[in-house]
């Protein structure tokens, strides 16, 4: 199959590449595609006709979002649209990734696909109105709903909470909870996921939920690093409203849920591990 990978550049659309090398792929960072053009959307998908489209690009600075609502529009709204829009025009399939913002997180239990969206920040409603629109505009579409990515390479939180411990002890909240995800295990289950031909919306991230506190915990743990303090979320001042609790669970195909988040944060720290310690 041949497949478009727009995000290229992203700790999702770099993955992705090494997880479907078994198929014909065109990855396009933004500079090779901006996908809030419309026009460079078609010419793109016309020159290079793929069977499907990935859509891994994402304005994903949660506070940013805040202060930054028409980019965070653009690229999580706007980007989608046209990428539907296109496909659709062109009868080729999308896959758009999207998040666990687009809940509100007051629920009091894991989140399936058919709950109803709420989200909270202007993230997530970006991130919903992206969701609605690859839906309406392109109906052999894939929504595939993830949360707290992790990987060895690229920006994310796990390496950030590794940075801090360098210089002391770490406070991390344990009043926000979620479903933490190696993003070499999302790739995968986008792998599997694509065969199926099966359109509509998927939850894919890590097996069961936890704490902020509990997934560096965790890491720590395996890194020998000092635990954690637990702190609570009001004692950071943030621009965006977290979801208190965004677990994600899934009504779909049991085949294709990823393995528990703890499996995905044991393989990150070993990884960690074995690049300290090669020469």
């Amino acid at each position: 199959m041949k497949i478009l990978i727009t995000g290229a550049g992203g700790q999702l659309g770099r993955c992705l590449t090494y997880a479907l090398a078994q198929h014909q792929l065109v990855a396009l960072d933004r500079q090779s595609l901006d996908i809030t053009q419309l026009r460079d959307v078609r010419n793109a998908l016309g020159y290079h006709r793929p069977q499907l489209v990935i859509n891994a690009a994402a304005f994903n600075a949660v506070d940013g979002a805040e202060t930054q609502v028409e980019e965070a529009y653009a690229i999580n709204a706007l980007g989608p649209r046209n990428l539907a829009v296109a496909t659709a025009a062109l009868a080729i399939a999308v896959l758009h990734v999207s998040s666990d913002y687009v809940f509100n997180g007051r629920a009091g239990r894991p989140y399936h696909e058919f709950d109803r969206t709420d989200p909270i920040s202007a993230y997530g409603a970006s991130k919903l109105a992206g969701e609605e629109a690859v839906r309406t505009l392109n109906t052999r579409h894939y929504v595939v709903r993830t949360a707290w990515l992790f990987w060895e390479h690229g920006k994310n939180f796990m390496h950030q909470m590794r940075a801090k411990a360098a210089s002391g002890t770490v406070r991390v909240v344990d009043d926000q909870f979620g479903s933490p995800t190696y993003v070499p295990h999302l790739a995968e289950g986008i792998g599997r996921l694509i065969p199926s031909e099966a359109y509509g919306t998927y939850h894919l991230a890590g097996r069961g939920g936890t704490s902020r506190w509990a997934l560096v915990g965790e890491f720590f743990r395996l890194l020998q690093l000092e635990a954690p303090i637990r702190a609570s979320s009001r004692a950071f001042v943030t621009a965006a409203t977290r979801p208190p609790f965004s677990v994600l669970t899934t009504m779909q195909d049991p085949r294709i849920e990823l393995p528990p988040w703890q499996d995905g944060v044991a393989e990150f720290a070993r990884r960690l591990a074995a690049d300290h310690a090669a020469p």
